[in-house]
């Protein structure tokens, strides 16, 4: 899974992305919250990032927001590192679309355990957008028939909703997947087409005892 990294602290930024790397994870690397947002906006953009709210120019925080603001990337998972003790400014920066927070200086066991979150919360998310894809794609092709349906007890057709007859198989593939393949059943060839054919027989001979 590929993670952002925005921080301008240079060592900060260092052990982010030594730790990061030794975990597993591919790592792109930004030193501000600018480089941060015009990374977020790119083609196969990380759906995680982990921002230090105090950066020159856009902060964390600014980052959040535009993030959220945004359809493009407001499914990305923001753990926001943060030296602000005060309960006032961790609410303010959940508030801003953070997902979760980090104290700095950090602890690598504490910063690898919500890391491992926000990945799993990121994989939920993607398998359920991957179900719903899936799911309006059988919905699309999937009609169903319901309700009464008119039908001749003696010819067969059936009345469609503009009250116009129509043939059964007509009626049918106009509302659902379904394509029909013509054949004979026995009884209907025992009954109508032997017949038919035994007539023809019987006419052609006749015809051929005539030129006789």
């Amino acid at each position: 899974m590929k993670v952002l990294i925005a921080e301008d602290d240079p060592i900060s930024r260092f052990m982010l992305e030594t730790s990061l790397k030794k975990w597993g994870y591919e790592v792109l690397v930004t030193s501000n919250g600018r480089e941060a947002w015009d990374a977020l906006q790119q083609e196969d953009t990380p759906q995680l990032a982990i921002l230090d709210w105090m950066m020159p120019g856009m902060d964390g925080v600014q980052v959040c927001r535009k993030v959220r603001q945004t359809a493009a990337t407001s499914g990305v998972y923001i753990l926001l590192l943060t030296a602000k003790g005060e309960k006032g400014d961790i609410v303010a920066g959940l508030e801003a679309g953070a997902n979760d927070y980090v104290a700095k200086p950090f602890d690598r066991g504490e910063l690898r355990a919500r890391v491992q979150v926000g990945a799993r919360m990121v994989e939920l998310q993607q398998n359920l957008a991957d179900r719903g894809r899936e799911l309006m794609e059988a919905l699309s092709q999937v009609k169903q028939l319901h309700g009464i349906l008119p039908i001749c007890a003696h010819c067969k057709k059936v009345r469609n909703d503009q009250d116009y007859w129509q043939q059964v198989e007509g009626y049918i593939s106009a509302h659902s997947e379904v394509q029909f393949s013509h054949s004979i059943c026995p009884q209907c060839y025992e009954t109508i087409v032997a017949p038919q054919i035994e007539e023809l027989a019987s006419q052609e001979s006749k015809a051929k005892h005539i030129e006789l």
